[in-house]
C-alpha cells in the first residue's frame, strides 16, 4: 500500500532573545507561531483495529504535538543556558514565569530542529515525521513573515530551508 502524509497545524506564542547577537533580536521579543506537523506512514490494513484505515489517529498526533511541543512553548520565553541569558532566566522563573533554557541559540530554526527531535521520540512504530514547516510573525502591521522547512526524506537526510517572503 502507499505511504500517505497528514498534516496537522499548531498555535502557540513563545519568546526569545538571540544572546550576542549584532541585531534587535537579542532582546526578549516574542512570535505567535503556526507548526505543521506532517507524518509519513501507511493506513493501518487490520479490519478489526478501531483505527483501520488510518495513518495516525489525529487525536495522537495532536496529543504528542501538545505535550511535546505547544504546553512547553506557549507563553514561555527561551534562552541558551549556556550564556549571561541565564541570570535574567533565573530572575524570571524567581518571579513566577514560565523559562525553558536550552543547549543552543534560540533561533527559530534551531528550535524547529529541538521540536523534530520532540517529536520523533514520540511517534508510534511505522510513523515517520515527514517534515515540520514553522511560520511565525514578527510585525504583522509590517506583513512580513518567515518560514522555516524542515524535511526528512530517504535516507534520512535532513533539508533546512528558510523562505523569507515579504509584503504579503
Amino acid at each position: 500500500m502507499s505511504k500517505i502524509r497528514i498534516t496537522k497545524q499548531f498555535s502557540f506564542e513563545t519568546g526569545h532573545a538571540l544572546y550576542g547577537y549584532d541585531g534587535k533580536c537579542k532582546n526578549v521579543h516574542g512570535h505567535s507561531y503556526k507548526l505543521s506537523v506532517t507524518v509519513i506512514g501507511t493506513p493501518i490494513t487490520n479490519r478489526n483495529d478501531v483505527k483501520f484505515g488510518m495513518v495516525i489517529d489525529f487525536t495522537d498526533l495532536k496529543k504528542i504535538v501538545k505535550e511535546e511541543i505547544v504546553d512547553q512553548f506557549d507563553h514561555a520565553t527561551v534562552f541558551n543556558e549556556t550564556t549571561p541569558h541565564i541570570e535574567l532566566a533565573k530572575e524570571l522563573k524567581d518571579r513566577g514565569h514560565h523559562v525553558i533554557l536550552v543547549d543552543y541559540q534560540p533561533t527559530s530554526e534551531n528550535m524547529v530542529v529541538d521540536f523534530s527531535k520532540r517529536i520523533m521520540g514520540r511517534l508510534p512504530d511505522g510513523i515517520k515525521l515527514f517534515s515540520l514547516k514553522s511560520l511565525y510573525s514578527t510585525n504583522i502591521t509590517h506583513n512580513y513573515r518567515i518560514i522555516i522547512y524542515l524535511s526528512y526524506t530517504i535516507p534520512c537526510l535532513i533539508y533546512l530551508y528558510i523562505i523569507l517572503i515579504f509584503n504579503i
